[in-house]
C-alpha cells in the first residue's frame, strides 16, 4: 500500500473524534491529507469554531512539507521564526508549524499522508490524531 484510501482516512477521523469525546475535549476539526497535502477527508464537530479545519489542514500540510510531526516543527520554529514565517507565506499549500499533526506511514515505514487536528491544546490535538491513526490500523511518525 503506497497511498491512503478514503476509507482509511475516514477511519482515522472517526477514531480521532471518538478519542476527543472520550476525554471530553472541546469540539474538534480533523483533516487527513495525502502525501501531496491534498485533503482526503475532514470533519468539524458541532460547536467547533470556523477556522478549525483550516488550522488542522495547515498543521498536516506543515508535517508533510517538512517530513516530521508538527510538534518537531513547533520546536524548530521557536529558534527560527523568520524562516518558518517565510515558508508559511510562500508555501503552495497550508503550512502551520504548531503541535497537532503527525505523519501517517504504511507497514514499510513509507509516508502516505498526515492528519492534523485543531480545537484543543496542541497536546490534545496530537493525542487524538495518534489515537485515530491507531484506530484505523495504521502507523505514525
Amino acid at each position: 500500500m503506497n497511498s491512503l484510501s478514503l476509507t482509511q482516512a475516514q477511519a482515522v477521523i472517526e477514531g480521532a473524534l471518538a478519542a476527543a469525546r472520550k476525554k471530553g475535549y472541546k469540539p474538534m476539526g480533523v483533516v487527513v491529507v495525502d502525501a501531496a497535502t491534498q485533503a482526503i477527508a475532514f470533519a468539524r464537530e458541532d460547536g467547533a469554531s470556523a477556522l478549525r479545519l483550516d488550522i488542522a489542514h495547515g498543521k498536516a500540510g506543515a508535517a508533510i512539507g517538512m517530513g516530521v510531526s508538527s510538534r518537531a516543527l513547533a520546536l524548530r520554529a521557536k529558534d527560527m521564526p523568520a524562516f518558518f514565517g517565510t515558508i508559511a507565506t510562500n508555501a503552495k499549500h497550508p503550512f502551520i508549524p504548531q503541535t497537532g499533526a503527525v505523519l501517517i506511514t504504511n507497514a514499510k515505514g513509507e509516508m502516505i499522508g498526515a492528519v492534523g487536528a485543531s480545537g484543543g491544546t496542541g497536546d490534545e490535538d496530537e493525542e487524538i490524531v495518534i489515537a485515530g491513526i491507531a484506530a484505523a490500523g495504521l502507523l505514525h511518525l
